[in-house]
């Protein structure tokens, strides 16, 4: 091993990044391998739609947490309006997340809603309407993950920002302080 190559830094949570990649890979190869060996559609949706839902659950609950520290939920109000929540870790937790882990977060996320556009403009051009529909399940579940992470995301460089301003300000105004105390 060569001394003055640069240490790559390995997958924290080599486990969690393999169920991360397991299902959102699990449905999009059985969605293209299934019409070589299933003739049923009410079976390409179900098992599809279902591995797109796994995998909606599991970035949502456990890889999201995990990998970037970041958890989103949906709630409605005493009112019947839709809230967001955001939960992010605090700053410094946040800076020891693994970069690995974040990078294979977010493209996973981003190339699967990716795939699932490709696969549903192929189902447009051969007018398959009814294979539309499992595409446009896996699809939504895609990217309202995609919408709520990127929300929380945004959430969290805000606490940051905010958080940074204020210690910058308290330091600011201590120092003022002692410096007219000295007078």
């Amino acid at each position: 091993m060569d001394p003055n190559q640069p240490v790559t830094e390995n997958y924290s949570n080599p486990k969690t990044c393999f169920f991360h990649v397991l299902f959102k890979a699990a449905a999009l190869a059985f969605y293209i391998l299934s019409a070589i060996f299933f003739n049923s559609f009410v079976i390409i949706f179900v098992v599809t739609v279902l591995l797109a839902a796994l995998d909606f659950w599991v970035v949502k609950n456990v890889s999201g947490r995990i990998l970037v520290g970041l958890r989103w939920w949906n709630e409605i109000n005493d009112l019947g309006e839709s809230v967001w929540r955001f939960e992010c870790l605090d700053q410094e937790s946040l800076a020891r997340m693994n970069k690995k882990d974040s990078w294979l977060f977010w493209w996973t996320m981003y190339l699967a809603a990716v795939a699932w556009i490709i696969l549903g403009i192929f189902s447009l051009i051969r007018f398959q309407a009814d294979y539309l529909l499992v595409v446009g399940v896996c699809l939504t579940l895609s990217i309202a993950n995609i919408i709520g992470f990127t929300k929380c995301r945004k959430d969290a460089k805000k606490q940051i920002q905010e958080f940074a301003t204020q210690t910058i300000a308290s330091r600011f105004s201590s120092t003022l302080q002692s410096a007219f105390s000295v007078i």
